[in-house]
């Protein structure tokens, strides 16, 4: 078992040293590394490190897109001593300065000069710029132990001010081990990361490809996920359920606004088939899919919110397996984790090996484990709070079934309760509103100590423009997804908002999750008016 995360690169080295390890955007193309080429370069960068004063333990932040150049860096402030403090880059000047004032980070290593700019009294270096050194590699990473700090990651909350969790380089390794030792991971895989690295969900995957020994392919850039796709035609995706969504919207919407006999014909398709007329729906239209996500997907991977159960279902029919995975931050990411043989719609499948789950009196799924933190940083009070005998308290309400799978369903802290006393769980109706039409990208469901329930909900913007009427279109989506609730839990009135949420104007986490209390905030006078 390896020691450290250089540590576990070192041992894939010795393994398949000529094996393809990232393939990375260069110029109109692609380039390549080895696994032996990708440690050369994380060991210049390291001693580059240590020639700027960093030693054991200090924090180095890093800000900027998923890249090469990232992943190269964050493994050589780890094999130099140090620990990452990651920062997303559409992060205000406000969290920029929390995160790293509260982090204590000497060194800052950025993308552009924006967030040069944004950086308070630290040194400032750019990616792909680090100093370059030599030195006795294999003394440098024989000074790391696996109760070592190695991450800092500062949750980026639906409320409150954001909390360092202090990963450790045994909370990735063992993660990654146990996600490699599940056997759905192949040397052979190619591994497309788009994912911010700044996040737990993307850095677990990096992890978990060394331990196995599969290549990715590295491009942060959102805009050319589908360009991608078809380029690399690789073989495993991960993504949030949004990228699912609007994929399925496109495709859905496209064949509503071509009509006549395209509409039909997907309309036939998109429903459960014997065998008789399976090969037929497939060759008229779930082929077309396969082949637009580059024809080699064996698995797409879901997480950091719950993937609505339509979804993947069309997925599923399509011939493309997706795997729904949960994890937090404070648990490494990767906690529980869909088996292909065993998959379950609407459950987040077993824990990983080694991870332990409890439900609480109150339905709170509660965790023990190798990957859950060491606590928040400079924050004994929230660790205590957290962190109760061992266990991590998720916040999160979920149940078991009967083979051990999870299924999560709501947040704590978002439990709806109406003046009339009714409980309301708003998160999965909110996922039935995004199913029920190819044109609505977010809902809030909002109700807390009002007569009844109502929703503001955003449109997706590369659908929209083929829409007639967006209020009748919401509302027949509203209109069907009332008939299958209980009568305290329907919308009673809805609002379309003008412009959609993003991570840009505060609006969405990173990991794109909705920030309800700031929504509701900003949109307070609407959400009256509807009452």
């Amino acid at each position: 078992m390896a020691l450290s995360i250089p540590d576990l690169l070192r041992e894939r080295v010795a393994r398949t040293p000529d094996a393809e390890a990232m393939r990375y955007r260069s110029g109109g193309g692609w380039a390549s590394l080895t696994w032996a080429e990708l440690q050369e370069r994380v060991a210049r960068e390291a001693f580059g490190l240590r020639s700027l004063g960093l030693r054991r333990g200090d924090r180095v932040a890093l800000m900027g897109r998923t890249s090469i150049d990232w992943i190269v860096t964050d493994l050589a402030v780890l094999a130099a001593g140090g620990a990452t403090t990651t920062i997303y880059p559409n992060s205000t000047a406000a969290e920029v300065a929390h995160v790293v004032g509260d982090s204590g980070s000497r060194i800052a290593v950025v993308e552009t000069d924006e967030h040069a700019a944004l950086m308070p009294d630290v040194e400032v270096l750019r990616f792909g710029a680090v100093p370059q050194a030599d030195g006795d590699y294999a003394a440098l990473i024989g000074e790391l132990g696996p109760e070592d700090l190695a991450t800092l990651i500062y949750t980026s909350g639906t409320t409150g001010t954001p909390k360092g969790v202090e990963l450790t380089h045994d909370n990735w390794l063992t993660t990654a081990e146990a996600i490699a030792s599940l056997g759905i991971l192949r040397e052979d895989d190619l591994h497309f990361l788009w994912l911010p690295l700044s996040h737990a969900f993307g850095k677990v995957l990096t992890m978990a490809m060394i331990a196995v020994g599969a290549a990715t392919a590295v491009d942060g850039s959102v805009e050319r996920i589908v360009d991608n796709l078809g380029e690399l035609k690789p073989t495993i995706v991960a993504a949030a359920p949004r990228i699912f969504e609007k994929i399925h919207g496109r495709i859905v919407a496209g064949a509503r606004e071509k009509g006549g006999l395209t509409e039909a014909v997907f309309r036939w398709a998109d429903r459960d088939h014997g065998p008789a007329t399976r090969w037929l729906a497939d060759r008229l239209v779930y082929r077309k899919l396969r082949e637009r996500v580059g024809g080699r997907i064996r698995y797409f991977v879901s997480g950091s919110a719950p993937l609505a159960g339509e979804i993947a279902e069309f997925f599923s029919r399509a011939g493309i397996m997706i795997l729904e995975g949960y994890g937090l931050t404070e648990s490494s990411a990767a906690t529980f984790f869909n088996r292909p043989g065993m998959i379950k719609i609407g459950t987040v499948g077993p824990p990983i090996p080694g991870m332990e789950v409890k439900i609480a009196d109150d339905g709170e799924v509660l965790l023990r484990g190798p990957g859950v933190m060491r606590g928040y940083h400079n924050r004994p009070d929230a660790t205590a709070e957290t962190l109760v005998n061992g266990w991590l308290h998720t916040g999160d309400i979920g149940e078991l079934d009967d083979a051990g799978r999870l299924k999560i369903t709501d947040r704590k802290k978002e439990l709806i309760k109406t003046s009339g006393g009714k409980y309301v769980a708003p998160a999965p109706i909110e996922s039935l509103l995004k199913a029920a039409s190819p044109y609505i990208s977010n809902v809030i469901v909002h109700g807390d100590r009002r007569k009844y329930c109502v929703a503001l909900v955003t449109l997706d913007p590369d659908t929209r423009a083929g829409l007639a009427d967006a209020e009748a279109e919401v509302g027949r989506a509203v209109a069907a997804v009332n008939a299958q609730l209980a009568r305290h839990e329907t919308i009673k009135r809805f609002a379309v908002l003008e412009e959609d949420l993003s991570v840009e104007d505060g609006l969405l986490t990173a990991s794109l999750k909705p920030r309800r209390r700031e929504i509701e905030k900003r949109y307070a006078s609407v959400l009256d008016g509807l009452y």
